[in-house]
């Protein structure tokens, strides 16, 4: 049996501030012209989005 609140804690807290953090990333990646910061924002959120079907079957099983 998967530990409630490490499930939570991967579907709940983690993934919306790592896509707030990668809105930010983007934001200021574009806005101080810096391809490197958002690409990083965009791999930060596309990351958050993924996390949970990745992470999860594993600790769920």
């Amino acid at each position: 049996m998967a530990d409630p609140g490490l499930v939570l804690v991967f579907t709940y807290i983690i993934p919306p501030l790592m896509a707030f953090a990668g809105i930010i990333l983007m934001v200021s990646g574009v806005m101080d012209n810096k391809y490197s910061n958002t690409v990083m924002g965009v791999a930060a959120f596309f990351g958050a989005a993924l996390l949970p079907f990745i992470i999860l079957p594993s600790i769920i099983g």
